[in-house]
């Protein structure tokens, strides 16, 4: 694993050569925020060695290196999921690759199923928790003292600083925001309306397919996370139909401009 990473890194570095400070992962229907970067080089996802390609066909799959907010950026436009068929490995192996490139914090977005009454459809949501109930880790395995500790804490999975500073963006441009625990399952099937009870029962208030491996994975290499998720459809008693991707992605291209305006004034503030 670790040729692999010096490998990537080296091939990146030599296409761009400046330090990123900041990490940005874009999920489904959010990668409209590439729109405020100041792009100065652009690589596809197959073009990196050891890189996996996105099959997700909402997920542009490109590796996006500009300036946000005053600060150098390196942005996944798309990310990787479990189901997709890539391990836990393969899925988080971009986090340490921006990691050995430099950045500082990490910044992840998805599209969730909200679990909350008082949730509605294109609402954000700040993660301030985690349920893991993904059947790997990405911890897993060999553990490599360059990379990080062998049991990392994961007391504060989600920054409390960010969430703070967010919280505050999102009150002066009175922006209606929830915060709240994230549960990350396999999919990709969406879930039964018992499997919804049985997560809101658990303690989670939103549940999704994705950021859990990689906020583990910047966690055990000492990076900060801030993750922000957009209920893209409700899995409450009275409040469940038939979802489509296509509403999934309409719903989170609604809620793309404040999602964007709270990423990027939060970019500005570190």
């Amino acid at each position: 694993m670790l040729a692999h990473i010096q490998e990537t890194t080296d091939f990146i570095k030599n296409q761009f050569p400046k330090i990123p400070k900041i990490g940005i992962i874009l999920g489904t229907g959010l990668g409209a925020l590439v729109k405020e970067i100041k792009i100065e080089h652009t690589i596809s996802y197959q073009d990196i060695p050891n890189f996996p390609v996105s099959t997700v066909e909402s997920h542009s799959g490109k590796l996006i290196f500009g300036e946000l907010g005053g600060k150098t950026v390196v942005c996944m436009q798309g990310r990787f999921h479990y189901y997709e068929g890539y391990s836990m490995q393969q899925i988080t192996f971009p986090v340490r690759v921006m990691k050995f490139l430099g950045i500082e914090y990490l910044f992840i977005s998805n599209a969730s199923g909200g679990l909350r009454n008082d949730q509605k459809i294109s609402d954000l949501m700040i993660l301030k928790d985690h349920i893991n109930l993904l059947p790997d880790n990405p911890l897993r395995g060999k553990n490599h003292n360059e990379l990080g500790p062998r049991f990392p804490d994961m007391s504060d999975p989600y920054d409390k600083t960010l969430i703070d500073a967010a919280l505050e963006i999102a009150v002066r441009h009175d922006i209606h925001i929830h915060t709240g625990v994230y549960a990350a399952v396999p999919g990709p099937n969406l879930e039964t309306p018992a499997e919804y009870r049985y997560l809101a029962a658990i303690g989670a208030d939103a549940v999704g397919m994705s950021t859990i491996p990689e906020n583990l994975v910047a966690r055990q290499m000492g990076i900060p996370c801030f993750a922000i998720s957009v209920i893209t459809d409700l899995g409450v008693d009275g409040k469940i139909r038939k979802v489509t991707l296509e509403e999934v992605i309409d719903a989170a291209l609604r809620a793309e401009p404040k999602m964007t305006l709270i990423m990027k004034e939060l970019i500005l503030k570190i």
